[in-house]
This record gives C-alpha cells, structure tokens and sequence, in this order.
C-alpha cells in the first residue's frame, strides 16, 4: 500500500485537532492525546466516551447511542452530499469495557456503516477493528480491494492486536469474505477469521449462538423500506446533469415558425421540464421501490414500464398538447425513466456485473433512438 501509515500502535480517531477537521466534523488526528485527554488543542470526537487503556496504547471508547448530530448527518449523507468524506479513522475502537477475552469485529471506515455497528453492539463489551475502505461501505469495499486481505492484515499489525486479545480470532462481516482470504489472513498474521452474519443488528445474536449463523442472518434482503432508502442517492446524482438538461430544453422549447421565441421557450420549457421531472421520479423512485413486483427481469424494462404509466398520467394532466408534442413528451419520459432504472442496478444483489454489462448494451443504443426521436418530435410539435 502506498499510502501514509501512522505509527504502530496508535489508536488516534479519538480526538479531533480544532481547526484542521473535515467538512463532516470527523477529521482525526494521527497522534493521540496525553492522558486525561486534555492536550491542549483537541478534543474528543463527539462519538467517542473515553479511552481504554491497553498493552498498545490508548484505545476509544465510543458510544452506542446516535447524537442529533449523527442523524442529522447520517440524513445528508443518505442524500449523497459528502459522502465519501463521512469517514473515521482506521484503527481499533471499543465499546463498553472489553478485555483480552473480548471479540473483535472488523468493519469499514465508513462513518455510516461505522454507526451501524457500533449501535448494535449496545450492552456488549468489544472491540472494532476498522479498516480503511476510503469511505465506501464494507460490500462495496470488498468488490474494490479495499476491504481486504491486505488491509486487514495490516490493521491487526499496526493496532498490535496481538497483544490486547488473547484468542487470535476477528469477526469479518458475511458481504466482505469476497475480499478476505481466511487462509492468507491466518498464515500472515496468526489470526483465524470467522465469518459473521449480514447486517450488524444480527451480531449480538450470532455471539449469543457461539459464533454460529443462523440461516437467516446468511440471506441478503432486500426489502421496500431498503430499496426506498436508497431512492435519495439516486435523485442527487441526476440533479447536476438534470440542471444541464433542463437549459437545453427551454432553449430547444423556443425553436418554432419565428425562428426562436423566448414565450415559447419559457411556456413549453416548463412542459419539458414536467417530462423530464416524470421521468425521473419513474426512474429513480417508483421503479426501485417497485422492483420486485414489476413482471419483467431487465431494470431498462421495468423502467420502461413504469416511465409508461407515468407518462400516461402526465399527458392526462397536461393541456391538450396535440399528438406530436405528446409524443415527444411520452417518449421523453420513458427514456429517462429506463435509463434511471437501468443505473439502479448498482445498487442491488439482484444482477451481475455480465448482467448488467449486457442489460446496457441491449437497451443504451434504444434509449438514445428515443432521445433523439424525442428531440425532434418536440422541435417539429413546434411548428
């Protein structure tokens, strides 16, 4: 790895060096502070209670409990804003008062994942071994590389996590063992790897059963309240093109037997807009929170077919806009909403990457027809 490591044995995300912190509030520094935790110019994270001493040092003891703060930010992040600079420092954390007999769980640096964990261990003494994942949650990290062999051997070494426990055993999260090698892992560092459950609300239960999953915590789901959490990320990553798209439309709106009218271009923009607004709501909402009720396996598909029904109920809203104008806005719609709910399909277990390398070459090449199609019928409806 090339990046800068800080010095072995250092538990450091537990103050904050005013001044210096990120946008998230965050930042921690690579030096920890002197006991009492009263070196001049830190402060304590607002999620970390103290810190434990241990035969490596210092490590933070963090709470289990969400300040107003965290939600506040867990709302911005779900929105996409910031969200890969909502991270925490790698390293080993604690939480309640866990000795050499305690677990160790690993997870990714990711504050939001990083919150989810901590709040699930409510009433247990153990530790959390965070590797840096460069801020991307622990699946996503393990398809990356950064969630992996590599890294997880280096943050047992460098947190000396030899020397706190005295079982060799960490907990790697079920949706990281694609970037995990238990046999490498045990053969670099001495540590055995256990495998753990899904989702982190399920780990009290699997330490209560002797480290064992039940079948339930080895499925992923993927359930409508899950799908619609979602639904934010995607709306903020089509704003910025959406906004440029939108430009185009009130210019294009005003070509007509004029030459170019600016009534034309604002009254009809706005119709656009409406289309395009439809289209997106189809797409990035309706058609993820849908998903599985929707008859058909193609995301482009479903998207198509929600875009439909949405178009239908706009045009029936809309004025009389004439056959071509309706058109235009139909086809509009429909486009958007494919293309969106073709781009969903990074977000969940429900393709594969040659699925969904093949889903785009089938249907891209269509939704660009229609585009096209669409511009011209809206440019035509104007004479």
């Amino acid at each position: 790895m090339n990046e800068e490591k800080p010095g072995k044995g250092l538990s450091t995300s537990g103050v904050s060096l005013m001044g210096s912190m990120d946008q998230a509030g965050y930042g921690c520094t690579d030096t920890p502070p002197e006991p009492g935790h009263d070196r001049p110019g830190y402060i304590l994270c607002d999620w970390v209670d103290d810190f434990i001493d241990t035969p490596a040092g210092p490590v933070p003891r963090v709470k289990t409990e969400l300040t107003v703060r965290d939600r506040v930010s867990t709302g911005v992040v779900r929105c996409g804003i910031n969200r890969y600079q909502y991270t925490v420092v790698p390293g080993l954390y604690a939480v309640g008062q866990p000795d050499a007999g305690s677990e160790v769980v690993v997870t990714a640096n990711f504050k939001l994942t990083f919150d989810m964990v901590r709040t699930a261990l409510k009433g247990l003494n153990i530790w959390i071994l965070v590797l840096d994942t460069k801020g991307i949650n622990v699946w996503c990290a393990a398809g990356k590389g950064t969630f992996g062999t590599g890294e997880l051997v280096y943050r047992i070494e460098n947190s000396e996590l030899a020397g706190v426990v005295d079982h060799k055993r960490v907990i790697v999260p079920q949706l990281g063992a694609t970037g995990v090698s238990a046999k490498e892992v045990k053969a670099r560092s001495g540590f055995r790897v256990v495998y753990g459950p899904v989702r982190a609300s399920d780990i009290p239960g699997f330490l209560e059963n002797n480290r064992k999953a039940a079948p339930e915590m080895r499925e992923v789901t993927f359930t409508m309240g899950e799908r619609f959490i979602l639904t934010p990320v995607e709306v903020q990553i089509v704003l910025k093109p959406a906004l440029i798209t939108a430009l185009v439309l009130f210019i294009l709106s005003g070509f007509g037997p004029g030459i170019f009218s600016f009534g034309a271009a604002w009254t009809r923009g706005w119709t656009g807009l409406g289309a395009m607004a439809a289209g997106i709501i189809s797409g990035a909402v309706v058609t993820p929170v849908l998903l599985p009720f929707i008859p058909v396996k193609e995301f482009a598909l479903k998207g198509i077919i929600t875009g439909c029904v949405t178009a239908v109920i706009l045009l029936a809203a809309l004025p009389a806009a004439g056959f071509v104008n309706g058109l235009a806005l139909f086809l509009f719609t429909v486009t958007i909403s494919s293309f969106l709910a073709m781009n969903f399909t990074g977000t969940t277990p429900f393709t594969s990457p040659s699925g969904v390398e093949k889903e785009m070459k089938r249907y891209i090449p269509a939704q660009l027809a229609c585009l096209v199609l669409s511009t011209g019928f809206w440019i035509y409806g104007a004479f």
